[in-house]
Order: structure tokens, then sequence, then C-alpha cells
């Protein structure tokens, strides 16, 4: 029987995610941006050592420029024939940026066919206060997340990701999975949403940790607020990056004096990553709402129309709304003025974020 479980507080996903593994009776599959020498590191690697003691295959792929660790961490583990990948080293070449930016942004967690985690959390304790958001999926949907890992796990270190990634999205029942690649011309994500917000009548609510959209993405959030849809865009008051906070000013200024609502969370760090549409479509994954993601990232989003989880991620969105304040046009206005100029001059770099 399919179940879905919405996880916001990561103290409650790591132990659901490690008791899953606990159970794992086949294999274990871990895909992650971050995976952390910490005290949340630790448990996993602990976790995954037992039951690669026990004869479960287990597999992990780890982007080289997000880890927190090198192979040496897993040495136990990889004596029990465990296989531990790190994605896309860094490297040397005439064509340095263009290939040491694409990395892999995913998150996935895939166990025995029928156990899938989707969502925002990396394994790592600087999150353990964030507010994050992962889906828990019992069903048979995770064999399409499996091939997808297994597509990764394979060309981990080829530069040329996208031509063995590239793949059409995957229906299964009332879901969608979209793989996204490094494409300045594709970006399969970016144009999903696209499409959700120009079809949007009532709402769009958007839980984002960075916002830096492109042009096409901004003219389609201010053309629904124009029709009157209800547009609504939540995002840390303090994200991670400060030379993100600095950029997104000009974008957020924009949307706000075209009638779209721009809501700060106070909380603590808001790094989910999701999307509500007229409270009929969800979508849940790693992307983030920026030009990074969209352009140069291998990211998974899973976008779906299933009620239950439409309902989890509802009560979520309101929390968040809850604890969230409007932003604030007029101190906005007053900012320093070496804020402004430092705006000003990372505007043209805005990919890079």
């Amino acid at each position: 029987m399919e179940s879905y479980t919405l996880y916001d507080q990561p103290p409650a996903i790591f132990d659901a995610m490690i008791n899953d593994i606990m159970q794992a009776k086949d294999y274990i599959f871990v895909e992650t941006y971050k995976f952390n020498n910490d005290v949340i590191g630790h448990r996993f690697r602990e976790a995954l050592t037992q039951k690669a003691k026990e004869g479960i295959k287990v597999k992990l792929l780890i982007d080289s420029w997000g880890a927190g660790v090198t192979l040496s961490f897993f040495s136990e583990m990889l004596n029990y024939d465990a296989e531990v990948r790190f994605f896309s080293k860094m490297v040397i070449t005439f064509d340095f940026f263009t290939k040491n930016h694409r990395r892999n942004h995913r998150k996935l967690l895939v166990i025995d066919d029928h156990i899938t985690y989707i969502g925002s959390s990396n394994i790592a304790g600087h999150s353990i206060k964030w507010r994050e958001l992962q889906l828990r999926i019992k069903g048979e949907i995770t064999i399409h997340f499996k091939r997808t890992f297994l597509t990764s796990f394979k060309n981990y270190n080829k530069y040329h990701f996208n031509k063995f990634s590239y793949r059409k999205a995957i229906h299964f029942n009332e879901f969608e999975i979209i793989q996204d690649i490094p494409s300045i011309y594709r970006q399969k994500v970016k144009k999903h949403y696209e499409e959700l917000i120009s079809k949007s009548k009532k709402s769009i609510i958007i839980e984002t940790p960075y916002f830096i959209p492109g042009f096409k993405i901004r003219k389609a959030l201010i053309e629904a607020a124009a029709r009157g849809v209800d547009v609504k865009i939540i995002i840390p008051e303090h994200s991670d990056l400060r030379i993100v906070d600095l950029l997104r000013n000009k974008y957020i200024i924009q949307m706000h004096c075209n009638n779209v609502n721009v809501l700060f969370y106070r909380v603590t760090n808001l790094h989910a990553k999701a999307a509500l549409f007229d409270d009929k479509t969800f979508a849940i994954g790693s992307s983030n709402f920026d030009y990074r993601s969209f352009r140069y990232m291998h990211e998974i989003m899973l976008f779906g129309k299933n009620k239950q989880i439409i309902q989890s991620l509802k009560k979520h969105m309101d929390e968040t709304i809850t604890q969230s304040m409007p932003f604030d046009y007029e101190s906005c206005l007053k900012r320093p003025v070496i804020e402004r100029i430092i705006t000003g001059m990372l505007l043209p770099f805005r990919h890079l974020f």
C-alpha cells in the first residue's frame, strides 16, 4: 500500500531515514550534494556500515564540491563491498568554469524498491535547526527513482553527463519526475514551472532559500499576479549565503511592485524547495529558484496531484507563512548606499549564485 509522509524538521528527517536504512533487506542508494564529517554524517556512516556488514548492497554518490568528507571517511564500510563515488571532481582545463560549475545537487535516498526520500535536506549537521522539506514515499514509484540514481552513479565522472542523463519526464500515475541537467537551453524544471505558473488561476506559493529568477519566470509570475492570482514567494530573512541575500533585492523589489507577495521566514534558515499551484499541483525536490539551479546543476523534482501530499504541503506552507513577515518596501529603499553598490556590482555575476 502506498503512503506519503512529509517532514520539515531535520531531526525527524534524519531519524526516519536512518530507521528505514536499518530495516533495508536488499539495497540502499544515497545521492546527496553534502555529506559532512559531523555528528549527522557519522550517524549515517555507522548505519550504512552496519547494513553493508549484513550483506546489504550500499551505494553512495556524493558531489565532490559539496562533500565534507573523503573516501577514507568510509574505509570500514568499503571493506564490506559498499561503493562510494564522488561526482565530477574539480579539474584544471581551458573550460574550467563551465565544467566545474556543473554540480550534482540532487538529494535522494532509495531503499529496496519501495521507499524513496526526495527533497532539500543534505546529510549535514549544520542544517539541524533549519526548516527543510523531505517527502518519504512508500510505493512502486521507487523503481523509477532507482533508475535515475543508477544512471547518475554510472556516469558520475563524465563531464558530458548531460548526454547520458537527458531523459524525458518520467510519468507514473499522478506523478511526474523531472531530472534537470546543466543546459542554457533546456532547463526542464524552469520550463515546467513556467507552464504551471501560466496555467494557475487562483494561487501560487513558492518556498525557496534563494530567489534569483531569470526574465521568463519573473514575467510569468508578474503576469499571474496581474490576472488576479494570489502569488506568494517565501524566502528566509537571512539565508546561509549573504551574497545571495544582497543580490535578491533587485528581484524582490520588482516582484513587490507588481503585486507579488514576498514573505520573509524569520525563525531560522528556510532551506525547503517546494511549490503549490491552485492547491492542486505540487512540486518538491532539490532545485532552488535561481539561475544556478536552473542552468548549471543536476537537479531532480517531483511534480504531482496527489491529494494527501498536497494536504500535507498546504499545512506545512500555512505554518511557514504564519512564521513569516511581509517584505518591507520602505525599509528596503532606505538600505545603506554601500549595500546598493555591492548589489549592483554582483548583478553581472548572478548566474554564479
